[in-house]
Protein backbone atom coordinates (compact mmCIF):
# COMPACT_ATOMS: atom_id res chain seq x y z
CA UNK A 1 0.00 0.00 0.00
CA UNK A 2 1.53 3.27 -1.08
CA UNK A 3 0.92 5.96 1.55
CA UNK A 4 1.75 9.05 -0.43
CA UNK A 5 1.32 10.45 -3.90
CA UNK A 6 3.37 12.88 -5.91
CA UNK A 7 1.26 15.40 -7.77
CA UNK A 8 1.02 14.74 -11.46
CA UNK A 9 2.91 17.11 -13.68
CA UNK A 10 1.08 19.91 -15.36
CA UNK A 11 3.03 20.05 -18.57
CA UNK A 12 5.94 21.67 -16.81
CA UNK A 13 8.55 19.51 -18.47
CA UNK A 14 8.81 18.00 -21.90
CA UNK A 15 9.77 14.42 -22.67
CA UNK A 16 13.44 15.30 -23.01
CA UNK A 17 13.56 16.93 -19.59
CA UNK A 18 13.44 20.45 -20.98
CA UNK A 19 11.45 23.15 -19.30
CA UNK A 20 8.21 24.30 -20.89
CA UNK A 21 6.90 27.74 -19.97
CA UNK A 22 4.90 29.09 -18.33
CA UNK A 23 4.92 27.13 -15.13
CA UNK A 24 1.51 26.22 -13.71
CA UNK A 25 0.20 28.59 -11.07
CA UNK A 26 0.79 26.85 -7.74
CA UNK A 27 -0.12 27.67 -4.15
CA UNK A 28 -0.87 31.23 -3.04
CA UNK A 29 -4.56 30.37 -2.57
CA UNK A 30 -5.13 32.89 0.22
CA UNK A 31 -3.13 35.58 -1.55
CA UNK A 32 -5.04 34.97 -4.79
CA UNK A 33 -8.40 35.43 -3.09
CA UNK A 34 -7.13 38.56 -1.33
CA UNK A 35 -6.06 40.19 -4.63
CA UNK A 36 -9.29 39.16 -6.34
CA UNK A 37 -11.35 40.57 -3.50
CA UNK A 38 -9.38 43.83 -3.37
CA UNK A 39 -9.89 44.42 -7.11
CA UNK A 40 -13.61 43.64 -7.07
CA UNK A 41 -16.27 46.27 -7.60
CA UNK A 42 -16.47 48.78 -4.76
CA UNK A 43 -12.86 48.16 -3.65
CA UNK A 44 -9.93 50.54 -4.26
CA UNK A 45 -7.41 47.83 -5.26
CA UNK A 46 -4.19 46.58 -3.69
CA UNK A 47 -0.40 46.83 -3.81
CA UNK A 48 1.57 43.57 -3.91
CA UNK A 49 5.19 43.88 -2.79
CA UNK A 50 8.03 41.43 -2.37
CA UNK A 51 11.57 40.63 -3.55
CA UNK A 52 12.18 40.27 -7.27
CA UNK A 53 11.26 36.92 -8.77
CA UNK A 54 8.78 35.76 -6.12
CA UNK A 55 5.77 35.59 -8.40
CA UNK A 56 4.06 38.96 -7.96
CA UNK A 57 3.32 39.32 -11.67
CA UNK A 58 2.05 35.75 -11.95
CA UNK A 59 -0.19 36.15 -8.92
CA UNK A 60 -1.74 39.34 -10.25
CA UNK A 61 -2.14 37.88 -13.75
CA UNK A 62 -4.02 34.93 -12.28
CA UNK A 63 -6.16 37.23 -10.10
CA UNK A 64 -7.36 39.43 -12.99
CA UNK A 65 -7.70 36.64 -15.53
CA UNK A 66 -11.04 36.95 -17.35
CA UNK A 67 -11.71 40.48 -16.11
CA UNK A 68 -11.88 43.73 -18.06
CA UNK A 69 -8.54 45.38 -17.28
CA UNK A 70 -5.64 47.34 -18.72
CA UNK A 71 -1.96 46.77 -17.93
CA UNK A 72 1.08 49.05 -17.78
CA UNK A 73 4.64 48.07 -16.91
CA UNK A 74 7.60 50.08 -15.72
CA UNK A 75 10.94 49.46 -17.45
CA UNK A 76 14.50 50.65 -16.73
CA UNK A 77 14.91 51.92 -20.30
CA UNK A 78 11.90 54.26 -20.10
CA UNK A 79 12.36 55.50 -16.56
CA UNK A 80 13.34 59.01 -17.75
CA UNK A 81 10.53 59.34 -20.33
CA UNK A 82 7.35 60.97 -18.97
CA UNK A 83 4.28 58.71 -19.13
CA UNK A 84 6.24 56.13 -21.14
CA UNK A 85 4.51 53.20 -19.42
CA UNK A 86 1.11 54.62 -20.47
CA UNK A 87 2.02 55.33 -24.09
CA UNK A 88 -0.36 52.65 -25.42
CA UNK A 89 -3.30 54.10 -23.44
CA UNK A 90 -2.82 57.86 -23.92
CA UNK A 91 -2.38 60.35 -26.81
CA UNK A 92 1.16 61.36 -27.77
CA UNK A 93 1.09 64.61 -25.81
CA UNK A 94 -1.11 64.92 -22.78
CA UNK A 95 -0.96 66.69 -19.44
CA UNK A 96 -1.15 64.83 -16.15
CA UNK A 97 -4.61 66.26 -15.51
CA UNK A 98 -5.93 65.09 -18.89
CA UNK A 99 -4.27 61.70 -18.43
CA UNK A 100 -6.17 61.21 -15.17
CA UNK A 101 -9.44 62.07 -16.92
CA UNK A 102 -8.62 59.81 -19.89
CA UNK A 103 -8.04 56.80 -17.64
CA UNK A 104 -10.99 57.37 -15.33
CA UNK A 105 -13.06 54.98 -17.44
CA UNK A 106 -10.66 52.06 -16.92
CA UNK A 107 -12.26 49.65 -14.46
CA UNK A 108 -9.14 47.79 -13.37
CA UNK A 109 -5.60 49.00 -14.03
CA UNK A 110 -2.70 46.60 -13.43
CA UNK A 111 0.62 48.37 -12.81
CA UNK A 112 3.58 45.97 -12.94
CA UNK A 113 7.13 46.82 -11.81
CA UNK A 114 5.84 50.08 -10.37
CA UNK A 115 9.24 50.80 -8.84
CA UNK A 116 10.52 51.43 -12.39
CA UNK A 117 7.91 54.00 -13.38
CA UNK A 118 9.00 57.48 -14.38
CA UNK A 119 7.98 60.22 -11.96
CA UNK A 120 5.07 61.45 -14.10
CA UNK A 121 3.67 57.93 -14.51
CA UNK A 122 4.03 57.37 -10.76
CA UNK A 123 2.16 60.60 -10.09
CA UNK A 124 -0.58 59.50 -12.49
CA UNK A 125 -1.01 56.20 -10.63
CA UNK A 126 -1.12 58.09 -7.33
CA UNK A 127 -3.79 60.49 -8.62
CA UNK A 128 -5.91 57.60 -9.90
CA UNK A 129 -5.73 56.10 -6.41
CA UNK A 130 -6.76 59.39 -4.84
CA UNK A 131 -9.78 59.76 -7.16
CA UNK A 132 -10.84 56.18 -6.43
CA UNK A 133 -12.73 55.56 -9.67
CA UNK A 134 -10.18 53.10 -11.06
CA UNK A 135 -9.34 49.94 -9.14
CA UNK A 136 -5.55 49.59 -9.05
CA UNK A 137 -3.60 46.34 -8.75
CA UNK A 138 0.03 47.36 -8.32
CA UNK A 139 3.17 45.21 -8.12
CA UNK A 140 6.38 46.70 -6.71
CA UNK A 141 9.68 45.02 -5.87
CA UNK A 142 11.22 45.36 -2.41
CA UNK A 143 14.79 46.44 -1.83
CA UNK A 144 15.06 48.95 -4.68
CA UNK A 145 14.27 52.69 -4.75
CA UNK A 146 10.76 53.53 -5.92
CA UNK A 147 9.22 56.90 -6.83
CA UNK A 148 7.72 58.60 -3.80
CA UNK A 149 4.29 58.65 -5.42
CA UNK A 150 4.43 54.84 -5.64
CA UNK A 151 5.55 54.17 -2.07
CA UNK A 152 2.91 56.59 -0.78
CA UNK A 153 0.23 54.30 -2.21
CA UNK A 154 0.63 52.10 0.86
CA UNK A 155 2.47 54.32 3.34
CA UNK A 156 -0.26 56.91 2.84
CA UNK A 157 -2.87 54.14 3.24
CA UNK A 158 -4.47 54.82 -0.13
CA UNK A 159 -4.30 51.09 -0.93
CA UNK A 160 -3.90 48.00 1.24
CA UNK A 161 -0.54 46.25 0.93
CA UNK A 162 0.12 42.53 0.51
CA UNK A 163 3.74 41.65 1.31
CA UNK A 164 4.37 38.45 -0.65
CA UNK A 165 6.51 35.90 1.17
CA UNK A 166 8.51 33.04 -0.37
CA UNK A 167 6.57 30.12 -1.84
CA UNK A 168 6.45 27.37 0.85
CA UNK A 169 8.52 24.27 0.22
CA UNK A 170 5.47 22.05 -0.27
CA UNK A 171 4.23 24.39 -3.01
CA UNK A 172 7.69 24.47 -4.57
CA UNK A 173 7.56 20.66 -4.63
CA UNK A 174 4.20 20.75 -6.42
CA UNK A 175 5.57 23.27 -8.90
CA UNK A 176 8.47 20.93 -9.67
CA UNK A 177 6.36 17.76 -9.73
CA UNK A 178 6.62 17.40 -13.49
CA UNK A 179 10.41 17.20 -13.24
CA UNK A 180 10.22 14.08 -11.03
CA UNK A 181 12.89 15.38 -8.65
CA UNK A 182 13.56 13.50 -5.43
CA UNK A 183 12.72 15.43 -2.24
CA UNK A 184 16.29 16.20 -1.12
CA UNK A 185 16.91 17.89 -4.47
CA UNK A 186 13.70 19.88 -4.11
CA UNK A 187 14.79 20.92 -0.61
CA UNK A 188 18.21 22.00 -1.92
CA UNK A 189 16.68 24.03 -4.76
CA UNK A 190 14.16 25.64 -2.45
CA UNK A 191 16.85 26.68 0.04
CA UNK A 192 19.17 27.96 -2.67
CA UNK A 193 16.52 30.08 -4.37
CA UNK A 194 14.74 31.37 -1.26
CA UNK A 195 11.48 31.89 -3.08
CA UNK A 196 12.98 33.42 -6.23
CA UNK A 197 10.98 31.56 -8.87
CA UNK A 198 12.96 33.07 -11.75
CA UNK A 199 16.17 31.72 -10.29
CA UNK A 200 14.50 28.38 -9.58
CA UNK A 201 13.39 28.07 -13.19
CA UNK A 202 16.86 29.05 -14.39
CA UNK A 203 18.57 26.45 -12.21
CA UNK A 204 16.20 23.60 -13.06
CA UNK A 205 16.56 24.35 -16.77
CA UNK A 206 20.35 24.37 -16.47
CA UNK A 207 20.39 21.12 -14.46
CA UNK A 208 18.11 19.35 -16.93
CA UNK A 209 20.09 20.61 -19.92
CA UNK A 210 23.51 19.75 -18.52
CA UNK A 211 22.72 16.18 -17.55
CA UNK A 212 23.37 16.79 -13.85
CA UNK A 213 20.10 15.18 -12.84
CA UNK A 214 20.82 11.50 -12.31
CA UNK A 215 18.26 8.67 -11.90
CA UNK A 216 17.59 7.42 -8.36
CA UNK A 217 17.67 3.60 -8.37
CA UNK A 218 14.35 1.97 -7.61
CA UNK A 219 12.33 5.13 -8.32
CA UNK A 220 11.25 7.28 -11.23
CA UNK A 221 12.92 10.28 -9.67
CA UNK A 222 16.10 12.18 -10.45
CA UNK A 223 18.60 13.71 -8.05
CA UNK A 224 21.02 16.62 -8.14
CA UNK A 225 24.32 16.06 -6.39
CA UNK A 226 27.56 17.97 -6.73
CA UNK A 227 28.37 21.35 -8.23
CA UNK A 228 25.95 24.16 -8.93
CA UNK A 229 25.52 25.26 -12.56
CA UNK A 230 26.82 28.84 -12.56
CA UNK A 231 24.29 30.47 -14.86
CA UNK A 232 24.08 34.23 -15.54
CA UNK A 233 21.23 34.43 -13.03
CA UNK A 234 23.39 32.71 -10.41
CA UNK A 235 26.28 35.09 -11.09
CA UNK A 236 23.91 38.01 -10.70
CA UNK A 237 22.78 36.77 -7.27
CA UNK A 238 26.38 35.97 -6.34
CA UNK A 239 27.77 39.39 -7.28
CA UNK A 240 27.75 40.80 -3.71
CA UNK A 241 29.99 37.92 -2.62
CA UNK A 242 32.20 37.58 -5.71
CA UNK A 243 32.91 41.28 -6.08
CA UNK A 244 34.43 41.87 -2.63
CA UNK A 245 37.56 43.94 -3.15
CA UNK A 246 39.07 43.03 0.24
CA UNK A 247 41.10 39.77 0.05
CA UNK A 248 40.45 39.06 3.75
CA UNK A 249 36.69 39.27 3.20
CA UNK A 250 36.81 36.93 0.21
CA UNK A 251 38.99 34.50 2.17
CA UNK A 252 36.38 34.36 4.95
CA UNK A 253 33.57 33.78 2.45
CA UNK A 254 35.48 30.97 0.75
CA UNK A 255 36.40 29.32 4.05
CA UNK A 256 32.77 29.38 5.11
CA UNK A 257 31.71 27.96 1.75
CA UNK A 258 33.80 24.85 2.37
CA UNK A 259 33.43 24.46 6.14
CA UNK A 260 30.46 26.40 7.54
CA UNK A 261 29.57 26.92 10.29
CA UNK A 262 32.85 28.08 11.83
CA UNK A 263 33.37 29.17 15.44
CA UNK A 264 33.70 32.88 16.12
CA UNK A 265 37.47 32.74 16.69
CA UNK A 266 39.44 36.02 16.29
CA UNK A 267 42.60 34.03 15.54
CA UNK A 268 40.91 32.23 12.64
CA UNK A 269 38.50 34.89 11.35
CA UNK A 270 39.73 38.49 11.29
CA UNK A 271 37.20 40.59 13.26
CA UNK A 272 37.07 43.71 11.07
CA UNK A 273 36.48 41.98 7.71
CA UNK A 274 33.96 39.69 9.42
CA UNK A 275 32.07 42.68 10.85
CA UNK A 276 31.88 44.29 7.39
CA UNK A 277 30.50 41.06 5.91
CA UNK A 278 27.90 40.85 8.67
CA UNK A 279 26.93 44.49 8.16
CA UNK A 280 26.43 43.84 4.43
CA UNK A 281 24.23 40.83 5.15
CA UNK A 282 26.62 38.22 3.74
CA UNK A 283 27.33 36.28 6.94
CA UNK A 284 25.25 35.38 9.97
CA UNK A 285 26.45 34.86 13.55
CA UNK A 286 24.08 32.88 15.77
CA UNK A 287 23.62 33.07 19.53
CA UNK A 288 26.26 30.40 20.09
CA UNK A 289 28.88 32.28 18.12
CA UNK A 290 28.78 30.07 15.02
CA UNK A 291 29.43 31.90 11.75
CA UNK A 292 27.73 30.84 8.52
CA UNK A 293 26.87 32.32 5.14
CA UNK A 294 23.64 34.30 5.21
CA UNK A 295 22.36 33.01 1.85
CA UNK A 296 22.35 29.24 1.11
CA UNK A 297 23.09 29.89 -2.56
CA UNK A 298 26.44 31.52 -1.78
CA UNK A 299 28.10 28.43 -0.35
CA UNK A 300 27.37 26.11 -3.26
CA UNK A 301 28.08 28.88 -5.79
CA UNK A 302 31.42 29.83 -4.23
CA UNK A 303 32.46 26.18 -4.20
CA UNK A 304 31.47 25.86 -7.85
CA UNK A 305 33.53 28.91 -8.86
CA UNK A 306 36.63 28.07 -6.82
CA UNK A 307 39.60 26.74 -8.77
CA UNK A 308 40.76 23.19 -8.21
CA UNK A 309 43.81 24.16 -6.18
CA UNK A 310 41.86 26.61 -4.01
CA UNK A 311 39.17 24.02 -3.40
CA UNK A 312 41.81 21.45 -2.43
CA UNK A 313 43.31 23.88 0.09
CA UNK A 314 40.00 24.87 1.65
CA UNK A 315 38.16 21.56 1.62
CA UNK A 316 38.13 19.87 5.05
CA UNK A 317 39.68 16.46 5.63
CA UNK A 318 37.48 13.46 4.89
CA UNK A 319 36.57 12.90 8.56
CA UNK A 320 36.50 16.55 9.67
CA UNK A 321 32.71 16.66 9.52
CA UNK A 322 32.25 13.65 11.82
CA UNK A 323 31.97 15.52 15.18
CA UNK A 324 29.48 18.06 13.80
CA UNK A 325 27.44 15.31 12.15
CA UNK A 326 27.39 13.36 15.41
CA UNK A 327 26.16 16.48 17.23
CA UNK A 328 23.32 16.84 14.71
CA UNK A 329 22.41 13.19 15.23
CA UNK A 330 22.28 13.62 19.02
CA UNK A 331 20.06 16.67 18.67
CA UNK A 332 17.63 14.83 16.39
CA UNK A 333 17.52 11.81 18.72
CA UNK A 334 16.82 14.02 21.74
CA UNK A 335 13.99 15.77 19.92
CA UNK A 336 12.35 12.48 18.94
CA UNK A 337 12.66 11.30 22.55
CA UNK A 338 10.95 14.50 23.76
CA UNK A 339 8.14 14.03 21.20
CA UNK A 340 9.10 17.23 19.39
CA UNK A 341 9.91 17.05 15.69
CA UNK A 342 9.76 20.74 14.83
CA UNK A 343 12.52 21.57 12.29
CA UNK A 344 16.09 21.97 13.53
CA UNK A 345 19.12 23.19 11.54
CA UNK A 346 21.10 20.30 10.07
CA UNK A 347 23.58 22.00 7.73
CA UNK A 348 26.25 19.28 7.88
CA UNK A 349 24.00 16.42 6.81
CA UNK A 350 22.45 18.47 4.03
CA UNK A 351 25.87 19.66 2.85
CA UNK A 352 27.14 16.06 2.64
CA UNK A 353 24.11 14.98 0.64
CA UNK A 354 24.44 17.95 -1.71
CA UNK A 355 28.09 17.10 -2.36
CA UNK A 356 27.28 13.43 -2.93
CA UNK A 357 29.28 12.24 0.11
CA UNK A 358 27.94 8.92 1.53
CA UNK A 359 26.08 9.34 4.82
CA UNK A 360 26.64 7.10 7.85
CA UNK A 361 23.60 4.77 7.90
CA UNK A 362 22.79 5.55 11.54
CA UNK A 363 22.49 9.26 10.77
CA UNK A 364 20.51 8.59 7.59
CA UNK A 365 18.05 6.29 9.38
CA UNK A 366 17.45 8.88 12.09
CA UNK A 367 16.93 11.65 9.51
CA UNK A 368 14.46 9.35 7.74
CA UNK A 369 12.61 8.69 10.97
CA UNK A 370 12.50 12.40 11.87
CA UNK A 371 11.06 13.23 8.44
CA UNK A 372 8.54 10.36 8.65
CA UNK A 373 7.28 11.50 12.06
CA UNK A 374 6.76 14.96 10.55
CA UNK A 375 4.65 13.41 7.79
CA UNK A 376 7.28 14.04 5.10
CA UNK A 377 7.11 10.51 3.75
CA UNK A 378 8.83 11.01 0.41
CA UNK A 379 11.67 12.84 2.13
CA UNK A 380 11.93 10.05 4.70
CA UNK A 381 12.32 7.53 1.89
CA UNK A 382 15.00 9.70 0.27
CA UNK A 383 17.07 9.88 3.49
CA UNK A 384 16.80 6.12 3.93
CA UNK A 385 18.04 5.56 0.38
CA UNK A 386 21.00 7.85 1.09
CA UNK A 387 21.99 5.59 3.98
CA UNK A 388 21.59 2.48 1.86
CA UNK A 389 24.03 3.88 -0.69
CA UNK A 390 26.83 3.45 1.84
CA UNK A 391 25.42 0.36 3.61
CA UNK A 392 22.97 -1.55 1.36
CA UNK A 393 22.10 -4.07 4.07
CA UNK A 394 21.58 -1.64 6.96
CA UNK A 395 18.50 -2.79 8.87
CA UNK A 396 17.57 0.66 10.18
CA UNK A 397 17.53 2.29 6.77
CA UNK A 398 15.67 -0.63 5.23
CA UNK A 399 13.01 -0.45 7.94
CA UNK A 400 12.59 3.30 7.52
CA UNK A 401 12.31 2.95 3.75
CA UNK A 402 9.60 0.30 4.18
CA UNK A 403 7.72 2.43 6.73
CA UNK A 404 7.87 5.49 4.47
CA UNK A 405 6.63 3.47 1.49
CA UNK A 406 3.88 1.86 3.58
CA UNK A 407 4.78 -1.66 2.47
CA UNK A 408 2.38 -4.40 3.66
CA UNK A 409 3.69 -6.37 6.61
CA UNK A 410 6.04 -3.62 7.75
CA UNK A 411 4.23 -3.23 11.04
CA UNK A 412 4.25 -0.31 13.41
CA UNK A 413 7.11 1.94 14.34
CA UNK A 414 9.50 -0.21 16.44
CA UNK A 415 9.78 2.38 19.21
CA UNK A 416 7.56 1.48 22.20
CA UNK A 417 5.77 4.82 22.52
CA UNK A 418 5.27 5.24 18.79
CA UNK A 419 4.19 1.62 18.43
CA UNK A 420 1.47 2.18 21.05
CA UNK A 421 0.45 5.45 19.46
CA UNK A 422 0.05 3.69 16.12
CA UNK A 423 -3.08 2.04 17.55
CA UNK A 424 -4.53 5.47 18.30
CA UNK A 425 -3.89 6.56 14.73
CA UNK A 426 -5.78 3.45 13.54
CA UNK A 427 -8.75 4.42 15.74
CA UNK A 428 -8.21 1.88 18.55
CA UNK A 429 -7.19 3.93 21.63
CA UNK A 430 -7.95 1.05 23.99
CA UNK A 431 -4.83 -0.81 22.83
CA UNK A 432 -2.68 2.15 23.86
CA UNK A 433 -4.10 2.40 27.39
CA UNK A 434 -1.29 2.80 29.95
CA UNK A 435 1.41 2.64 27.29
CA UNK A 436 1.76 6.35 26.47
CA UNK A 437 3.57 8.92 28.64
CA UNK A 438 1.05 10.49 31.02
CA UNK A 439 0.09 14.01 29.99
CA UNK A 440 1.91 13.77 26.66
CA UNK A 441 0.36 15.01 23.45
CA UNK A 442 0.00 11.38 22.33
CA UNK A 443 -1.85 10.50 25.54
CA UNK A 444 -4.20 13.49 25.18
CA UNK A 445 -5.02 12.38 21.65
CA UNK A 446 -5.79 8.84 22.85
CA UNK A 447 -8.00 10.08 25.70
CA UNK A 448 -9.98 12.42 23.42
CA UNK A 449 -10.52 9.64 20.89
CA UNK A 450 -11.65 7.21 23.58
CA UNK A 451 -14.27 9.74 24.74
CA UNK A 452 -15.35 10.58 21.19
CA UNK A 453 -14.79 14.25 22.06
CA UNK A 454 -14.51 16.22 18.81
CA UNK A 455 -13.41 19.48 20.45
CA UNK A 456 -10.71 17.70 22.48
CA UNK A 457 -9.52 15.92 19.34
CA UNK A 458 -9.16 19.29 17.60
CA UNK A 459 -7.15 20.59 20.57
CA UNK A 460 -4.95 17.50 20.46
CA UNK A 461 -4.46 18.03 16.73
CA UNK A 462 -3.35 21.59 17.32
CA UNK A 463 -0.86 20.45 19.96
CA UNK A 464 0.47 17.76 17.62
CA UNK A 465 0.96 20.31 14.84
CA UNK A 466 2.80 22.66 17.19
CA UNK A 467 5.26 19.83 17.92
CA UNK A 468 5.78 19.11 14.24
CA UNK A 469 3.63 15.95 13.93
CA UNK A 470 1.71 17.29 10.94
CA UNK A 471 0.43 13.94 9.65
CA UNK A 472 -0.72 12.89 13.13
CA UNK A 473 -2.43 16.26 13.50
CA UNK A 474 -4.24 15.75 10.21
CA UNK A 475 -5.43 12.34 11.41
CA UNK A 476 -6.65 13.79 14.72
CA UNK A 477 -8.63 16.48 12.89
CA UNK A 478 -10.09 13.79 10.61
CA UNK A 479 -11.17 11.80 13.67
CA UNK A 480 -12.65 15.00 15.13
CA UNK A 481 -14.67 15.52 11.95
CA UNK A 482 -16.32 12.15 12.52
CA UNK A 483 -16.86 12.79 16.24
CA UNK A 484 -18.47 16.23 15.97
CA UNK A 485 -22.26 16.35 16.06
CA UNK A 486 -22.35 19.93 14.78
CA UNK A 487 -21.98 19.83 10.96
CA UNK A 488 -20.21 23.19 10.94
CA UNK A 489 -17.62 22.01 13.46
CA UNK A 490 -17.17 18.82 11.43
CA UNK A 491 -16.52 20.86 8.28
CA UNK A 492 -13.92 22.98 10.07
CA UNK A 493 -12.10 19.88 11.30
CA UNK A 494 -12.28 18.34 7.85
CA UNK A 495 -10.81 21.47 6.24
CA UNK A 496 -7.97 21.52 8.77
CA UNK A 497 -7.27 17.85 8.14
CA UNK A 498 -7.11 18.57 4.43
CA UNK A 499 -4.73 21.51 4.83
CA UNK A 500 -2.32 19.47 6.95
CA UNK A 501 -2.53 16.40 4.72
CA UNK A 502 -1.54 18.52 1.73
CA UNK A 503 1.59 19.59 3.63
CA UNK A 504 2.35 15.90 4.18
CA UNK A 505 2.76 15.19 0.46
CA UNK A 506 -0.76 13.86 0.10
CA UNK A 507 -0.35 11.11 2.69
CA UNK A 508 -3.17 8.56 2.79
CA UNK A 509 -3.69 6.66 6.00
CA UNK A 510 -6.73 4.82 7.42
CA UNK A 511 -7.82 7.96 9.30
CA UNK A 512 -7.64 10.16 6.19
CA UNK A 513 -8.82 7.89 3.40
CA UNK A 514 -12.40 8.45 2.28
CA UNK A 515 -12.84 11.10 4.96
CA UNK A 516 -16.13 12.54 3.79
CA UNK A 517 -17.51 10.46 0.95
CA UNK A 518 -20.06 8.93 3.28
CA UNK A 519 -21.78 12.31 3.69
CA UNK A 520 -22.31 12.78 -0.04
CA UNK A 521 -25.13 11.47 -2.23
CA UNK A 522 -24.34 8.52 -4.47
CA UNK A 523 -24.14 10.77 -7.54
CA UNK A 524 -21.97 13.32 -5.71
CA UNK A 525 -19.59 10.54 -4.62
CA UNK A 526 -19.34 9.32 -8.20
CA UNK A 527 -18.65 12.77 -9.63
CA UNK A 528 -16.26 13.83 -6.88
CA UNK A 529 -14.24 10.64 -7.28
CA UNK A 530 -13.86 11.27 -11.01
CA UNK A 531 -12.94 14.91 -10.41
CA UNK A 532 -10.34 13.78 -7.85
CA UNK A 533 -8.89 11.49 -10.53
CA UNK A 534 -8.27 14.55 -12.71
CA UNK A 535 -11.21 14.46 -15.12
CA UNK A 536 -12.66 17.79 -16.28
CA UNK A 537 -16.35 18.61 -15.95
CA UNK A 538 -16.80 17.94 -19.67
CA UNK A 539 -15.08 14.54 -19.42
CA UNK A 540 -17.21 13.61 -16.40
CA UNK A 541 -20.36 14.67 -18.23
CA UNK A 542 -19.44 12.55 -21.27
CA UNK A 543 -18.65 9.51 -19.13
CA UNK A 544 -21.87 9.70 -17.07
CA UNK A 545 -24.13 10.98 -19.87
CA UNK A 546 -24.94 14.17 -18.01
CA UNK A 547 -24.90 17.84 -18.92
CA UNK A 548 -21.87 19.89 -17.94
CA UNK A 549 -24.17 22.13 -15.88
CA UNK A 550 -25.48 19.12 -13.92
CA UNK A 551 -21.92 18.02 -13.17
CA UNK A 552 -21.09 21.53 -11.99
CA UNK A 553 -24.14 21.65 -9.74
CA UNK A 554 -23.27 18.31 -8.15
CA UNK A 555 -19.71 19.44 -7.56
CA UNK A 556 -20.89 22.70 -6.00
CA UNK A 557 -23.12 20.80 -3.60
CA UNK A 558 -20.26 18.42 -2.78
CA UNK A 559 -17.83 21.29 -2.18
CA UNK A 560 -20.29 22.77 0.33
CA UNK A 561 -20.39 19.52 2.28
CA UNK A 562 -16.65 18.95 2.00
CA UNK A 563 -15.86 22.41 3.35
CA UNK A 564 -13.60 23.28 0.41
CA UNK A 565 -13.89 24.96 -2.97
CA UNK A 566 -10.50 23.76 -4.19
CA UNK A 567 -10.70 21.08 -6.89
CA UNK A 568 -7.02 20.32 -6.32
CA UNK A 569 -7.84 19.35 -2.74
CA UNK A 570 -10.12 16.47 -3.72
CA UNK A 571 -7.42 13.74 -3.99
CA UNK A 572 -6.61 14.34 -0.31
CA UNK A 573 -10.23 13.93 0.73
CA UNK A 574 -11.33 10.91 -1.27
CA UNK A 575 -10.01 7.69 -2.70
CA UNK A 576 -9.30 7.99 -6.44
CA UNK A 577 -10.97 5.08 -8.28
CA UNK A 578 -8.42 2.79 -9.92
CA UNK A 579 -10.43 2.61 -13.14
CA UNK A 580 -10.48 6.36 -13.60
Amino acid sequence: MRTYEQDAGSGTYGGAGTLELPWPFTGRTDELELVRGASAAGRPGIVVTGPAGQGKTRLITEAVRGTDHQRVTGTPEARDLPLAAFAHLLPDTVSLHRAVRALSGVRVLVVDDAQLLDETSAALVHQLAVRGRTRLVVAAADGVPAPGAVSRLWTGELLPRLALGPLPREDTARLLAGAALEPLTVRRLHRACRGDLRLLRDLVTALAGSGRLTPVPGTRERAWRGALPVTPAVRDRLAPALERSCPAEREILDRLAFAEPLPLDPDALEPEPLERLESDGLVHVDDRGAVSLAHPLHGTALRATAGRLRARRLAPAADAHAPALAAEQRTLAERVERLDVTPVPTPVGEWLVAEGVPLPPGYAALRARFARLRGELREAAAWAREGLRAAPSDAGCRRELALADGEPGTGADPDGVHAAYDAVRRGDPGRAAGRLPAGSVFARHAEALARGDGAALDRAAQALAERGFLLYAAEAHAQAARAHRDPRAARRSRTRALALARRCEGARTPALTGLVLGELTARQRQIVSLAAAGLSNREIADRLTLSVRTVGNHLYGAYTRLGTGDRGALPWLVEVPETA
